[in-house]
């Protein structure tokens, strides 16, 4: 069960509403067996019933609460999460956050009432007759049991998965359109769109398929284990046995028994693409928000990485890395995709907190630094840097109060960009950089390195990963201008990054691998 805030109160409140109810259950019961055995409408049958009435209504108030919170949470926390892909958190955000509605507030509810209603039915019916309680001991686990075997064809997992492909594909066909249009690719892509659907289309039908079989195989099943208790008990009673008010005791609580069992299998199909959708939300990496109070000198720091570890669920991003980076040392970070590489660099910038172990920054942990202070002495250049809606320049001098932009552009090759523009520097740029190829947001973002003249911290993403060799060998000059005097942690691939560096060292699934002196 995942990890919720409150979850634990929750789950309290609802087992003792769970508790309440079968009391109310047992009161009912023997209410009915003596009305219906000639006693009379006793107040506390009313009372019973009345009581069952706004229980669950409880529930239902209780849960949705409970939910609403739960998915406010959620939904903070994707959007504030260190994901790329905007489509998949957009799906995720929506019909994700919506679809834990049936886990939350009717799954995990049945569930904690099938467990305290059937014990307090077979210790009634152990003080009733011992033979019913038995049958109904040795019945009762056929329902979990069968709804598991049939649970285990369910693909709700796939559903979610391919549901999540669709939207973040979708999303980004939508975004670049025109340039499918130019390339004559939207034909292609419509075709791909219309093939993930249906993949998804059948996901849900074969879901549905196994609902509904659980479902006649829950209700199957149920059905027979009450005909086990109530043929013999018609037995005994023909033959002077029982008593009728014992007798209608025992057939009105064996069905209460297996009724909270029934109602959990029949909503559990409902509530897997929901607790699906939970467990991945819980486990995005999360920007955290760092309160640190301690300020350091402007200037290169020296790093130290002590038994650093990262983890984002299940999936271990960083392990015991250990690392010194003195100050004024350009450190180069190589090594396959997914190695670890750019979660390092959001560790040093406080966007992951370590799951374990420490970065010391000047000898002081990064972590009780004041976060203003520490980024503002960052020069960091993303793997896809982020443009706003303004001015080309705006965009460069971003968070500097005099850039200098026009020789930061200059430096990465942006100002032919700008002399092409309408109003070269004060052109305007639109939401997420529209208007800009890849390669030339990339130059942006490079830019706005490059102002950040009195950063005493370099951090390098791959930043020519989307430029020709012309452009990026203007852009490496520039570079190495930036980095003399100040502590530089690069990740690159290319040989031509690598050479700015004095020391490499390869990362491979999230560890230290090598360590080669350039």
């Amino acid at each position: 069960m995942p990890a919720l805030p409150g979850l634990r109160r929750y789950l309290v409140l609802l087992s003792t509403l769970g508790v309440l109810s079968a009391s109310a259950v047992l009161i009912q019961a023997e209410g009915l067996a003596t009305l219906l055995t000639g006693g009379g409408l006793s107040f506390a049958l009313v009372l019973a019933i009345a009581g069952r009435v706004m229980l669950s209504m409880a529930v239902d108030v209780l849960g949705g609460r409970f939910a609403s919170s739960v998915k406010a949470g959620l939904r903070r926390r994707l959007l504030g999460s260190a994901a790329d892909r905007a489509g998949v958190v957009a799906t995720q955000v929506t019909r994700g956050v919506d679809a834990t509605d049936s886990y939350l507030t009717g799954y995990l509810p049945t569930l904690v009432v099938s467990v305290v209603v059937p014990v307090a039915v077979i210790v009634r019916l152990v003080t009733t007759d011992l033979t019913s309680a038995l049958v109904v001991t040795a019945t009762l686990p056929l329902i979990p049991v069968f709804a598991i075997l049939v649970g285990k064809h369910t693909s709700a997992h796939t559903q979610w998965d391919l549901l999540k492909k669709l939207g973040g594909h979708f999303l980004d066909v939508v975004r670049g359109l025109g340039t499918l249009k130019v390339f004559g690719r939207a034909q292609a892509q419509a075709r791909t769109v219309r093939a993930m659907a249906d993949a998804h289309t059948d996901a849900t039908l074969k879901t549905l398929r196994v609902a509904f079989l659980s479902a006649l195989v829950l209700e199957l099943v149920a059905t027979l284990s009450v005909a086990l208790v109530a043929v013999p008990i018609g037995f005994r009673l023909l033959a002077g046995g029982l008593d009728a008010r014992t007798a209608l005791l025992i057939l009105v609580l064996a069905p209460e028994a297996y009724l909270p069992l029934r109602a959990a299998g029949a909503k559990f199909h409902a509530a897997a693409e929901g607790l699906t959708a939970l467990r991945e939300a819980l486990a995005v990496p999360v920007v955290s928000s760092r309160s640190g109070t301690l300020t350091r000198r402007r200037g290169a720091p020296s790093l130290v990485f002590e038994r650093v570890s990262v983890s984002f669920g299940d999936v271990v991003a960083l392990s015991d890395v250990d690392l010194c980076v003195p100050a004024g040392t350009r450190l180069a970070l190589a090594g396959p995709s997914g190695s670890g590489k750019s979660t390092l660099l959001a560790v040093l910038l406080g966007f992951v907190t370590p799951t374990s172990g420490r970065v010391l920054a000047d000898g002081v942990d990064v972590r009780s630094l004041d976060p203003s202070g520490w980024l503002a002495d960052i020069a960091w250049v993303p793997q896809r840097p982020t443009l706003f809606r303004g001015s080309l320049a705006s965009n460069i001098g971003l968070g500097l109060a005099t850039p200098d932009f026009e020789s930061a552009a200059r430096a990465a090759a942006l100002d032919q960009v700008a002399a092409g523009l309408p109003d070269g520097y004060s052109s305007q740029v639109g939401e997420l950089g529209e208007g800009l190829s890849a390669g030339q947001r990339q130059r942006v973002g490079l830019a706005r390195a490059l102002a950040r003249t009195s950063s005493g911290l370099v951090l390098l993403d791959e930043p020519t990963a989307r430029l020709d060799a012309s452009t990026e060998a203007t852009v490496l000059s520039a570079t190495r201008l930036l980095l003399p005097g100040r502590t530089a942690v690069l990740v690159a691939h290319r040989p031509a990054m690598v050479s700015l560096a004095e020391r490499v060292v390869e990362l491979r699934g999230g560890r230290v691998a090598a360590e080669v002196a350039e």
